[in-house]
């Protein structure tokens, strides 16, 4: 991208190059979340039959006038 750019060059050899640092990090992370966001049943486990608890859809109402709760 800015191979030919002196000034590039110059903050490279100061302070590295730190946007190849930064695309390297992402890619890692990248590859990290890939991982861990894979299903349980990648692992070799069974699959895991998830039903819904009693509580799921229940919301919370509002607090009353006057802020008291």
């Amino acid at each position: 991208m800015f191979q030919d750019s002196p000034i590039y060059d110059r903050l490279i050899s100061e302070r590295g190059d730190v946007p190849l640092q930064v695309r390297r990090e992402a890619e890692r992370v990248s590859r990290e979340l890939e991982f861990v966001m894979q299903p349980l049943n990648s692992f070799g486990a069974p699959p895991v039959d998830r039903q819904p608890h009693p509580g799921v859809g229940w919301q919370r109402s509002a607090l009353p006038p006057g802020g008291q709760h």
